[in-house]
């Protein structure tokens, strides 16, 4: 909390430096500044948005941002008059709780620290309800569509593991992005990264331009498993080359590169350990059951399959079984780790013969695997990104224009 008054009080002081008050005089600031479907939004509504995006350390073009803001605004709210999708006071409160927790105050506190930069109490109302009410209409439209399958959640549990026994050699340059210049500093990061073909041509980069303390060793760090990296770091150095650069990150204060000089799978002791679960099906090494082994492995995409193609076995003749790596004979542990969850392999044990199918792979910790909460983290994505479209086509669709 006093971290972010603070921040709050030096934007308050860089606001009255610039125009003498938080916000600037204007002739009338109840005159309209742009309308969106007969729907006028105001020259104080714009004034206070702004400053309210700026008290929040907003990165970019304010005015762009502020204004872009209030349309998108406006359009979720005639779509919720439209659907007549009204919003509780409980629900709004409990939203802007939300909000205002983030910086670790009640909505009261977060208020209060506003209105000494000049923001009204509405201001943070409107802001908090319009999003409030969004995400009640699209949750609505597309909750029921955007489903996730189990094998979307193994697909990423999966990638865990993959990205977790990496090691990286990477080299960073860290350009300083004061505010107001950030747009600047971003297109600065694109045209080196355009340019820059070698090692040698990111080092002189870095020597010309970065901030951070591996200036004097041309930007490399020391080799790490990536999972070491903040994951938003880490996926954009896993889909780069050795040698290539990658987009620009903005980071607070700042817009970062990384080049990737090299990576190699981790050493077996810096590995995270990886379990398994997996399926057994044993079946008698006789012509007959071999074609009803295949009969079953045709029809079976993933282990719960096998339970439906395979009914009446025994447990002795079909067992899913759940172990750490490092738990199973080496033979085993092999054929699993040549797998990729759903597919199988047959085995000869003489007078039996064995299918086994790898179901998930997944990190090995003190806590188990969270399937819900990574459902939860792709339902969001897939609504997030119904959203953005769904707004699009609404705006597309407005009537904005200049009073």
């Amino acid at each position: 909390m006093t971290r972010f008054q603070t921040l709050l009080a030096a934007s308050f002081l860089a606001c009255a430096a610039v125009g003498g008050t938080p916000m600037a005089a204007q002739e009338n600031l109840f005159a309209a500044r742009i309308i969106i479907n007969d729907r006028a939004i105001t020259e104080y509504e714009y004034q206070q948005r702004r400053l309210f995006m700026q008290l929040l350390g907003a990165p970019g073009d304010l005015d762009k941002l502020a204004l872009d803001g209030l349309i998108e605004d406006r359009l979720r709210q005639q779509e919720a008059e439209f659907l007549d999708v009204k919003l509780e006071e409980k629900g709004l409160r409990d939203g802007m709780e939300e909000f205002a927790q983030r910086a670790n105050m009640s909505a009261d506190e977060f208020i209060k620290v506003l209105a000494q930069a000049g923001v009204a109490a509405e201001t943070f109302r409107d802001f908090v309800a319009a999003g409030v009410v969004w995400r009640e209409i699209v949750r609505a439209r597309f909750g029921q569509s955007a489903s996730v399958s189990e094998a979307e959640i193994d697909r990423v549990i999966e990638g865990e593991t993959r990205r977790m026994a990496l090691n990286v050699a990477v080299s960073e340059l860290i350009i300083p992005a004061p505010e107001g210049q950030e747009q600047a500093v971003v297109a600065l990061a694109r045209r080196i990264q355009a340019e820059v073909k070698t090692e040698a041509g990111f080092a002189a980069a870095v020597a010309q331009h970065s901030a951070a303390a591996s200036r004097e060793r041309g930007g490399r760090l020391d080799t790490m498993p990536i999972n070491r990296l903040p994951p938003v770091i880490a996926g954009v150095i896993q889909g780069l080359q050795p040698g290539q650069v990658s987009a620009p990150v903005v980071i607070p204060g700042a817009v970062a590169l990384f080049q990737l000089r090299g990576q190699s799978e981790v050493k077996p002791e810096d590995a995270l350990p990886v379990q398994v679960e997996y399926a057994r099906l044993r079946l008698p090494a006789t012509p007959e059951s071999a074609a009803e082994m295949n009969r079953i492995l045709t029809r079976s995409d993933n282990c719960k399959d096998l339970y439906g193609t395979a009914p009446g076995l025994t447990e002795d003749q079909l067992k899913i079984e759940t172990s750490p790596m490092s738990a199973l004979p080496a033979d085993l542990g092999l054929e699993l780790a040549r797998l990729d969850p759903g597919e199988s392999v047959l085995r000869n044990l003489g007078a039996v013969q064995e299918a086994v199918m790898l179901c998930t792979r997944s990190p090995l910790s003190e806590n188990p695997v969270d399937r819900g909460a990574i459902r939860s983290r792709l339902l969001n994505a897939k609504l997030e990104k119904k959203s953005e479209m769904y707004l699009a086509t609404l705006r597309a669709n407005a009537i904005i224009r200049q009073p």
